[in-house]
């Protein structure tokens, strides 16, 4: 093919797909991706580009992980959709596997095919359980573009979509970079916020509040992890009202954090954890797991959820084989190690610009966030789009979170599978475009 042709070529991808597709969010990257492998995807003019998200957050294997690649094409062959009140090996063995990762009692799951839809799933339980419909999240959450998942997010997507179901609140996000509450010392003061927020919730509540949902790290809220102690705090707030704790690791689950789950650090069990991204390491499969206890009061009550993609074989059967993986290559372990590499390379970035306002996450899942000014913390979308569009001239893809009184946060998810070269590289590279684009 000629250089014209491959010119043509590309003007028409462009065309059609100006023409022809529904714009979802943001820009398009101006690329064509061909194919994927490990740690790269590979665009059509032949250019390697470093994927420091993991797809859409969701690779933890890498693209076309080998193990993947080879259980698709058997489980394809043999066994791959079924109606939905059929059972297969798979996903029997895949909620057993689930369970046996769990602290109890933890032990009942649905699988599922996506965040929102295993998230609506759960707050659907936990409105039938309790016998009440109020939701309470974070103010900078994300938890899915459904119904009542979209209901309980408030970090986009509510201007102009009308009035949201009755019953949800949100309380405000700890977030130890931009505090809201104080300590004497300048320190966020999340104990006194977390009372201030109930506070509020109580005071809007009919009485009847059903769950709360939150992550254990606030992906789209820009990297933000509550301080240790915050989810007990909140796990007792929840308590105290009836509520059951909706715990969503659609990106945190399952190594990525350097353990197993990210709830296991602050020493709680939720009432029900959703998992997905993570789970498919890249195929559509989620999960909704629970306890016996409400599994059992959720049926008598006549529990609904009926799916196209409910209990799909084919699918499970990957999860299976993720679980396989990060159990002999005890991925936990290896996200810990190097996430302390990456966040040494962010903290060095950091040092040596003065743009770069903070450095935050775990394991595998950091941010840094930049500002204009590290006093005043204000941020400028400019820059952010600047280092962003540079990062991928120079072969790495980023994504920037920008939200309304906030800075703006780098999300950096690489997949579990990276090495050390790999993250020196994209730490190179995004040391050089910050500094190309940062203000003198």
């Amino acid at each position: 093919m000629t250089l014209t042709t491959e010119q043509s070529a590309a003007e028409q991808f462009w065309s059609d797909a100006d023409r022809h597709l529904v714009r979802y969010g943001g820009a398009f990257t101006p690329e064509i991706i061909e194919r994927a492998a490990g740690s790269f995807v590979y665009t059509a003019d032949g250019r390697q580009i470093l994927d420091f998200t993991s797809g859409q957050m969701s690779a933890i294997l890498g693209h076309c992980h080998p193990a993947i690649v080879q259980t698709v094409q058997r489980e394809i062959a043999s066994l791959d959709h079924l109606f939905s009140g059929m059972l297969s090996r798979p996903v029997v063995d895949l909620a057993r596997r689930l369970a046996e990762s769990l602290p109890p009692p933890l032990e009942k799951a649905l699988l599922l095919t996506t965040g929102a839809e295993s998230n609506e799933a759960a707050i659907r339980m936990a409105k039938l359980v309790t016998g009440k419909h109020e939701v309470v999240a974070f103010a900078k959450s994300w938890h899915g573009m459904t119904h009542a998942a979209a209901a309980a997010t408030y970090s986009a997507g509510h201007r102009g979509y009308g009035p949201t179901p009755p019953g949800n609140f949100a309380i405000p996000t700890p977030n130890p970079y931009r505090p809201d509450f104080t300590t004497s010392d300048g320190e966020l003061d999340w104990q006194r916020q977390l009372d201030f927020g109930f506070a509020l919730v109580d005071a809007q509540s009919s009485g009847s509040l059903a769950a709360c949902i939150v992550e254990p790290i606030l992906s789209s809220g820009g990297i933000i992890e509550p301080p240790p102690g915050y989810f007990a705090a909140l796990a007792r707030k929840c308590r105290e009202r009836g509520m059951l704790l909706i715990v969503d690791e659609a990106q945190t689950g399952l190594c990525r954090t350097g353990t197993w789950y990210a709830f296991q650090r602050d020493g709680i069990v939720p009432d029900i954890l959703t998992l997905s991204k993570t789970l498919g390491a890249g195929l559509p499969l989620a999960a909704v797991i629970t306890t016996e206890e409400i599994e059992q009061r959720a049926h008598e009550r006549g529990y609904l959820f009926y799916t196209t993609h409910v209990s799909d074989p084919l699918v499970a059967a990957v999860g299976n084989t993720v679980l396989d993986v990060l159990q002999q290559e005890q991925m936990d372990l290896r996200a810990r190690e190097l996430g302390e590499f990456l966040r040494a390379g962010l903290l060095d970035i950091r040092d040596r610009h003065a743009v770069v306002g903070d450095v935050r996450g775990r394991g595998l899942m950091q941010g840094i966030e930049l500002v204009l000014d590290r006093e005043t913390r204000d941020g400028s979308d400019v820059l952010d789009a600047q280092v962003t569009h540079r990062c991928l001239e120079l072969g790495l893809h980023m994504n920037v979170v920008q939200l309304p009184g906030m800075g703006s946060t780098f999300r950096i998810a690489p997949p579990l599978t990276t090495t050390r070269e790999e993250l020196a590289l994209g730490l190179e590279i995004l040391d050089q475009a910050i500094g190309e684009a940062a203000p003198a």
